[in-house]
């Protein structure tokens, strides 16, 4: 069996938003359990593990111990992990037979999942593609809305949508986001533009010439202008060109009709006083 050391920062360390005041009325229930009794979560939000860092925090915890206990569930015949898989995982390499934890009494998966998800998500070593899918499954699968959800993960609903948004790029640039080839500004940035191929056109550039977030949105703003430049111009239609005639004709000026989507603009042109005034004389005539 394992020496069993100190564990430091107790529940403060799991729940970090209760005043110091109020943690002190929390019974510290922690137990030291089996390691081998304890199965995966399976609602776990994280899809990627650093092998380099999971070894540093082994060699920590060899140092000092599990400085913060995980949390699990029972179940039958073991516990279910609900929060802490990087120290569970830094455990096992190093062959410990027991870890710190707090026992949670969870009664349904919905609300393990929503208790997995929401504290992952609050990892600051988390990448914005998990996080993103953490908030997805948090709205499919736990039938929250955008707004239910920035409410219990404490962001702005805004924050939210934008993280959703991210799973909208093809896979391959949210798989560079996840490995961190890209940040959430350079992700963000691409979601500019509505065409995947431009996408990946300019994901390529990022991480080939590492570009800064400043130079993906110039990249994107000169892709922008080229596309508007190169538009050529609707022909107008044949009402809209005999209209056009008959004016020039009656006012003996350079007449333009601009079509909108709904209505449209007449320009005349006059070049000094008395040609306006001519016009002016014709339009207001009365005949």
């Amino acid at each position: 069996m394992t020496t069993r050391k100190a564990l430091g920062k107790g529940l403060s360390a799991l729940l970090p938003d209760v005043p110091e005041e109020k943690q002190a009325e929390i019974p510290e229930a922690i137990n030291f359990i089996p390691v081998d009794l304890i199965s995966p979560n399976p609602f776990q939000p994280r899809e990627k593990f650093d092998e380099d860092k999971l070894d540093e925090l082994a060699r920590s915890i060899a140092e000092k111990g599990v400085v913060q206990p995980i949390t699990v569930r029972r179940r039958e015949n073991g516990y279910q992990l609900i929060a802490g898989e990087r120290r569970l995982r830094s455990v096992q390499k190093l062959g410990l037979e027991e870890i710190p934890a707090f026992i949670l009494e969870v009664e349904s998966d919905e609300e393990m999942m929503e208790l997995s998800i929401i504290e992952n998500i609050h990892r600051e070593d988390l990448n914005p593609i998990d996080v993103a899918n953490g908030y997805r499954r948090l709205v499919e699968e736990c039938h929250l809305t955008q707004e239910q959800v920035a409410l219990k993960v404490g962001k702005d609903r805004a924050t939210v949508t934008n993280f959703l948004r991210l799973l909208k790029l093809p896979r391959r640039i949210q798989q560079s986001a996840q490995n961190s080839d890209i940040s959430m500004g350079h992700a963000r940035a691409l979601l500019a533009i509505g065409d995947a191929e431009k996408q990946l056109e300019i994901w390529n550039k990022i991480v080939k010439n590492k570009w800064s977030v400043r130079q993906v949105e110039q990249a994107i703003k000169k892709l922008d202008n080229n596309a508007q430049s190169s538009k050529v111009p609707e022909p107008p239609s044949p009402f809209i060109e005999d209209a056009v005639n008959k004016l020039r004709t009656h006012l003996a000026t350079k007449v333009a009709i601009k079509s909108k989507q709904k209505g449209g603009t007449i320009e005349i042109d006059y070049y000094n006083d008395d040609e306006l005034e001519r016009l002016m004389s014709i339009l207001l005539s009365s005949d």
